[in-house]
């Protein structure tokens, strides 16, 4: 019986992206940190309750834990992707391992008081959620492409692992040991991952050039999202899912005490189905994603999760609940590590850890909304009843969104188009000059017309999301067939980071508008620099530019 089981594992072991010893070791790492992380938040809430008689101090604990995701997720993606991956990881996990420290000495000192437990697990939430975006984003450089998807399953599993063996592993020394000691473990879980990315190589810069600032950085992938369909497909299928399902998460452990009359043992129970349904979940993602397009398999999990929790709402037997809660984990994964994966298939290089962390802000904001409202629901209604609608919600919103579709990205999407041919500009501008317009002429025959200006409608999202402000197409009145496209970028940096930011894709996109020129005639290509008229009196110089027909490429 051994031997067709120790040849099952080797077949799965040799397609497993956990054949890469790179990612094996940093994977085995993010199961540690997600493990300290569980344990320290476990600590900090049950320490709290011993210190403090009052809820709401409790109940703060969650908010400090995980209100940082919120205040700066999207600057925790912008700083992944601007400076090293591995010093952001290597200076989130000194911070959690400072914090776990400190926590733990505190407490076996008795010196740890309720706020100051609070600002403790602030900062370790802050920590956490720098490490969110750049750990996530590091996967595509450890696997293969065709991977990704399994990679970012596989770090599924580990997160409800860690979900359910932390808080009972946390118990279990608090038991043992008290407390303090208890975070003292948790911090050693920081320690793998501080070895594993010390050995990494720099990696190189995912755009030539002047880096982005912090605020650029933030806006840049705001604007990236906003204009990329994709994205935004993601984003709506996430917000439309975790707000509805944060019901059972809001309420499970009321549904275990008021629904099924349980104590402790038996809401660890669910718990522990759930977590149990999520690691099967996980590790049947990547096989369907194989078999079925990133949408179905979205649909599927959303409408077994109505089906669960629907099971759950409906039944007061308790091995019934275990059984809903089991799909409703399945579910859980199912969608929202297929969306992940579909997030890091579909974003290239340059923005990946910001497409990453909107994700990741998506799904805590629709939490903690999602709690507030299921929350005040069940208070005037029931449970039940808040279930009941969380389901009908999310069925309904299924059907809503039908036309939102995602997919997973293919190389043309997010790896980089030819190299741009150079501007023959011989006085270059300074980074921060600008604005700068960029101006192209097309010459386009009648016949040829419409199928012109139904291309270039597509250029318009691609400028956008790689930098551009604002984008038109003009009509010449003068000339018959003139097109003029013309954007503004907000200084020379950006525009030399939007040239490097365009994919095989958006090239595509523009070879087939460039092929309705007149034949014979050449697009011509203007790039102006804006200038600072004195306020005294206007000069005859209104602008410098650079015309540069020679290079069909912007």
């Amino acid at each position: 019986m051994s031997l067709p089981l120790v040849t099952l594992l080797s077949r799965s072991f040799e397609t497993s992206p956990l054949r890469h010893a790179r990612f094996r070791a940093f994977y085995f790492a993010s199961i540690g940190v997600a493990l300290g992380y569980t344990m320290q938040a476990t600590m900090a809430a049950w320490l709290m309750a011993t210190m403090t008689p009052s809820a709401l101090m409790v109940a703060l604990v969650q908010t400090a834990s995980t209100g940082p995701a919120i205040l700066f997720g999207l600057v925790a993606g912008a700083l992944a992707d601007i400076v090293q991956r591995r010093h952001v990881i290597l200076a989130t996990q000194v911070l959690l391992l400072i914090g776990a420290v400190v926590l733990g000495v505190a407490t076996l000192a008795g010196l740890m008081a309720p706020w100051a437990l609070l600002a403790l697990t602030f900062v370790t939430g802050i920590g956490f959620t720098f490490y969110m975006p750049a750990q996530q984003a590091s996967i595509n450089e450890l696997v293969e492409r065709a991977e990704v998807s399994q990679a970012v399953a596989l770090g599924a599993v580990a997160m409800n692992v860690a979900r359910a063996v932390g808080p009972a592993l946390a118990g279990a020394i608090a038991a043992w040991a008290g407390s303090g000691n208890a975070f003292l473990v948790s911090a050693v879980c920081f320690v793998g991952m501080i070895f594993v990315v010390r050995g990494w190589t720099p990696q190189q810069p995912a755009l030539p050039g002047v880096p982005e600032t912090l605020l650029s950085g933030v806006n840049s992938g705001l604007r990236y999202v906003r204009h990329s369909a994709p994205m935004r497909a993601i984003i709506t299928r996430t917000l439309t899912f975790s707000i509805c399902a944060s019901a059972l998460w809001a309420l499970l452990p009321v549904i275990a005490r008021d629904q099924l009359g349980l104590g402790a043992g038996g809401f660890g129970a669910l718990f522990g189905s759930f977590g149990a349904g999520a690691v099967v979940g996980a590790m049947n993602i990547p096989g369907q994603l194989k078999r079925h397009s990133l949408n179905k398999v979205v649909v599927v999990a959303s409408l077994l999760w109505v089906i669960s929790t629907t099971l759950v709402a409906a039944t007061t037997i308790t091995a019934v609940a275990v059984v809903g809660a089991f799909g409703a984990g399945a579910s859980w994964v199912g969608v929202l590590a297929s969306l992940g994966a579909g997030t890091q298939s579909a974003a290239p290089a340059w923005v990946r850890a910001r497409a990453v962390a909107m994700n990741l802000l998506t799904v805590q904001a629709s939490l903690a909304l999602g709690a507030v409202v299921w929350g005040t629901l069940a208070s005037w209604a029931g449970t039940r009843v808040a279930l009941l609608v969380s389901a009908g919600a999310l069925l309904l919103l299924l059907g809503v969104n039908r036309r939102v579709r995602v997919r997973l990205g293919g190389d043309k999407d997010t790896l980089p188009g030819t190299q741009s041919p150079d501007m023959g500009i011989a006085d270059l501008p300074q980074p921060d000059d600008g604005p700068v317009l960029i101006q192209i002429e097309y010459r386009i025959d009648a016949d040829k017309q419409d199928a012109f200006l139904r291309a270039i409608r597509a250029i318009g999202p691609a400028r956008r999301r790689n930098g551009a402000s604002s984008w038109r197409v003009f009509r010449d009145l003068g000339e018959e067939g003139l097109f003029v496209e013309r954007y503004i970028i907000t200084s020379w940096a950006e525009y030399v980071r939007l040239r490097s930011r365009m994919t095989i894709a958006d090239r595509q996109l523009q070879q087939e508008v460039s092929s309705y020129q007149r034949a014979g005639t050449l697009i011509r290509v203007s790039r102006l620099l804006g200038v600072d008229l004195p306020e005294s009196a206007m000069t005859d110089r209104s602008a410098r530019w650079k015309p540069d027909s020679r290079s069909p490429t912007r």
